[in-house]
């Protein structure tokens, strides 16, 4: 077992359980156009985010990480009509073609925030921005572990927090790694044990995006 049958078992998930959706699919052959790096959550993912967001009953999102804004869609969709997304983009390029994608998808209640992420999150924490009911991490793994210590303050008690690629192929594991995603990823997963605030698990998963996992933080305490 291995690459084809995880992504043929995706494909087959995706054709059960996903209707084809033009815009979905507009974004991601926009962000292909621009010459965007394919790293984005697969189909199956971001329904994942989807649901998650509807089960949180969330009002506000945060994302940190935009890309091309396909994992945007998802979440934006799960919102009222008077909820309220916060997207955190460091590359100009990224945010000017989410945007687009964005429009195209009829998503009137995202905002991109361009910046540094760290930066973006204290701005938010002054601005009073928070709670977020939903915080969703997929950007560089080697911050993630300030990104988590700076979302707790945009956080309440049943925040869920879920944060992509911490499992780098299995490399986690490997305390000597050269790789500084991997070691991002390990400080991430150090800060997590220790911390009192949150009840935390992390899954392995397979699929077209290869071998990698997804941890759930859930916020216990303010």
């Amino acid at each position: 077992m291995g690459q084809e049958q995880w992504t043929a078992v995706d494909s087959y998930i995706a054709d059960l359980f996903i209707p084809p959706d033009p815009a979905l699919d507009a974004a991601q052959a926009a962000s292909k156009a621009a010459g965007l790096p394919a790293i984005s959550v697969s189909a199956t993912q971001g329904k994942l985010l989807h649901l998650l967001a509807r089960v949180q009953c969330a009002r506000k999102i945060l994302e940190i990480g935009t890309l091309g804004g396909y994992s945007t869609i998802w979440l934006a969709r799960a919102l009222p009509a008077d909820g309220q997304l916060i997207s955190l983009e460091l590359d100009p390029k990224h945010a000017e073609v989410a945007r687009g994608n964005l429009a195209r998808a009829g998503v009137k209640n995202a905002e991109i925030r361009l910046g540094p992420a760290a930066d973006s999150l204290r701005l938010l924490a002054s601005e009073k921005s928070g709670p977020f009911d939903l915080i969703f991490i997929d950007a560089d793994k080697q911050g993630y572990s300030e990104y988590l210590k700076l979302s707790l303050k945009l956080a309440r008690r049943g925040t869920l927090i879920i944060a992509d690629n911490v499992v780098r192929d299995g490399e986690v594991t490997d305390p000597k790694s050269p790789d500084e995603s991997v070691q991002g990823i390990r400080r991430f997963n150090e800060v997590l044990a220790v911390e009192k605030r949150v009840t935390t698990t992390a899954i392995q998963t397979v699929g077209n995006k290869g071998y990698d996992g997804l941890a759930f933080i859930l916020v216990i305490a303010d």
